[in-house]
């Protein structure tokens, strides 16, 4: 049975990525858009609901964290992980101000609104999505294939070729994958130099200058506080 259930798996997602070739286009026009907005020192605010929402921070982790390369962090937020704020906000709001009250915090001319939906319908990403467009913002949505209303908010939409909500967001994590290996493959390969961290237990090393802002806090520390 569960050989069974792994062949059809494989049969409906080789299916899909076939099809996604067709979409290699708007793949394209987001791996710009996205690796330009980091590169011109702005920052890309994520969103979804549900395993959208899981996909939101599992996207903003790589490339806060790392994919592949040691590099240094790109400056993405995800808005579904502060439980303070969207609690907050749907309980004096409502829940579909939770992402738009984000955008309007957070968002500026020049940064990137990307949101994840299955269905493209979620209220509370499509109110993210016109505040993003007040702001001056780039819209980027990644969804099924249904046309749907977040499309008519984006700048850009991805759309996977598929109506099961299970696939779709299984193809949702390929294109996280596709995008942070684009994202650190043309920003890392423009540094001089790899990223070593922020580490300041370590004493500094004859003839390594620091970063300046490591450098003003290390100053900051006197020798007992850093020592173990």
């Amino acid at each position: 049975m569960i050989v069974h259930a792994l062949n059809d798996r494989r049969t409906a997602l080789d299916a899909a990525l076939s099809r996604l070739a067709s979409e290699a286009t708007a793949l394209t026009d987001v791996a710009t858009r996205l690796v330009e907005t980091l590169r011109s020192g702005h920052k890309v605010l994520v969103a979804g609901n549900g395993g959208s929402a899981a996909e939101s921070q599992h996207f903003a982790a790589e490339l806060v964290g790392r994919f592949k390369r040691n590099r240094a962090p790109y400056a993405v937020l995800a808005l579904t992980a502060d439980t303070a704020i969207l609690t907050a906000v749907a309980n004096d709001y409502g829940y579909q101000e939770v992402f738009a009250r984000q955008v309007f915090a957070f968002g500026q001319p020049g940064d990137m609104l990307l949101a994840f939906s299955t269905s493209g319908e979620s209220e509370n990403l499509l109110l993210a999505a016109r505040a993003g467009r007040k702001r001056h913002m780039t819209v980027v949505g990644i969804t099924g294939d249904l046309s749907n209303s977040l499309e008519t908010l984006s700048d850009v939409t991805l759309k996977m070729p598929s109506f099961d909500t299970p696939l779709v967001q299984e193809l949702h994590i390929i294109v996280t994958h596709l995008l942070c290996d684009i994202v650190e493959t043309s920003l890392s390969s423009e540094s001089e130099e790899p990223f070593v961290g922020t580490d300041l237990s370590r004493p500094v090393e004859t003839g390594v200058s620091r970063p300046q802002h490591e450098q003003t806090l290390w100053q900051g520390l006197g020798q007992d506080e850093w020592q173990i």
